[in-house]
């Protein structure tokens, strides 16, 4: 006859917290490890690319030779992956990429291969790599969710954001504000024709709420629709309401499915007045205001902002994956983009 079960050990009262900081433990353990083996894995291959390159200085490496070296690390190697001839050309193009970079050649240590090379194939200067470098290192991405920002153009648009973050933030925030507010978003995970209501959009982004989060930047988190507060006896709604992790602050959208008007930043200003008077947390930082239209002038845009006392950003809007603009003769001076970029790891 099978005896029943023991009855569980009474576990001391500080159990679960001690369970919890163990777990925590051995997943940043675990981080550490991965972390180390890609380190020496993207100094193994910068090391392969610096002797190619050496040796082809002086004519005396052609690509039978290549060919020859990758059969021979195949064979002599044949459980480890990445020898292969196109392999070692992609190496030694990533040494000439980032040799003489300074800033650069640490931080590719710090992502993977397969994100190294979908930066270096995709990106054309410098600063465009050193932004989805930095930003895949300290958001995570997968290599196809850096695929996606990159052809969705997230370097040029967090650099093409109009916000009045300068006059209206202090220096310590402004860098991380406007790389949090882009210029324009995609929303191409929503089912919505071209023609729908402010009410339709909202209910559409609500719906797809882990996808809208994603499209906004992956650090806000959901606070509410609709966010009611009240003044003076008086209701007023914000269509949505969000909270950035690492900026600290309260985050109103107000969702326009028609072209910016100037009087939309005055009613922006009445919601962060009321939001960091009556929600906002004596640890956190001034709140923000994102107005996000179909359609925006930018001169109008910035007539607007300009003596605008609350920090205030105006993005557009689109719900189908387009033929991307030509950006780049838009964007700012080069020292400018290097400040800005300095900015994300703070």
């Amino acid at each position: 006859m099978s005896q029943p079960p023991l009855p569980a050990p009474a576990l001391p009262a500080d159990y679960a917290p001690l369970l919890s900081a163990l777990k925590e433990r051995v997943r940043a353990a675990q981080y550490a490890a991965l972390k180390a083996v890609n380190t020496e894995l993207v100094g193994l291959y910068w090391d392969i690319g610096r002797v190619l390159v050496e040796r082809q200085a002086g004519d005396t490496w052609g690509k039978g030779v290549v060919q020859q070296l990758a059969t021979d690390l195949q064979l002599a190697f044949p459980g480890v992956s990445g020898f292969s001839a196109s392999n070692l050309w992609r190496m030694r193009a990533f040494f000439e990429a980032y040799q003489g970079l300074e800033k650069l050649a640490p931080l590719v240590r710090e992502v993977g291969w397969s994100h190294n090379l979908v930066i270096l194939e995709r990106c054309n200067n410098a600063l465009q790599r050193e932004f989805y470098l930095r930003m895949t290192r300290k958001m995570g991405w997968s290599k196809n969710v850096l695929i996606h920002q990159i052809n969705n153009q997230s370097y040029e648009k967090s650099l093409l954001g109009q916000t009045n973050f300068d006059q209206a933030l202090t220096a310590e925030l402004r860098a991380q504000a406007k790389l949090a507010v882009k210029d324009e978003y995609t929303f191409d995970f929503l089912e919505l024709g071209a023609e729908h209501s402010e009410r339709e959009l909202e209910r559409a982004l609500i719906g797809r709420i882990e996808d809208f989060l994603r499209a906004m930047g992956s650090m806000f988190a959901f606070m509410g629709s609709q966010y009611r507060l009240e003044v003076d006896g008086r209701e007023f709604f914000i269509d949505l309401l969000l909270f950035h992790r690492r900026l600290r602050c309260l985050v109103a959208i107000e969702l326009k499915v028609g072209e910016f008007q100037p009087e939309f930043v005055g009613k922006m200003q009445f919601y962060l007045a009321a939001l960091d008077r009556q929600l906002r947390q004596a640890d956190e930082n001034p709140s923000i205001g994102i107005i996000l239209c179909k359609e925006k002038s930018r001169t109008i845009v910035e007539y607007a902002l300009h003596d605008a006392n609350k920090p205030i950003g105006v993005a557009t809007y689109q719900i189908t994956s387009t033929l991307p603009q030509d950006l780049a003769g838009q964007l700012p001076p080069p020292e400018a983009i290097a400040a800005l970029l300095e900015g994300i790891e703070k």
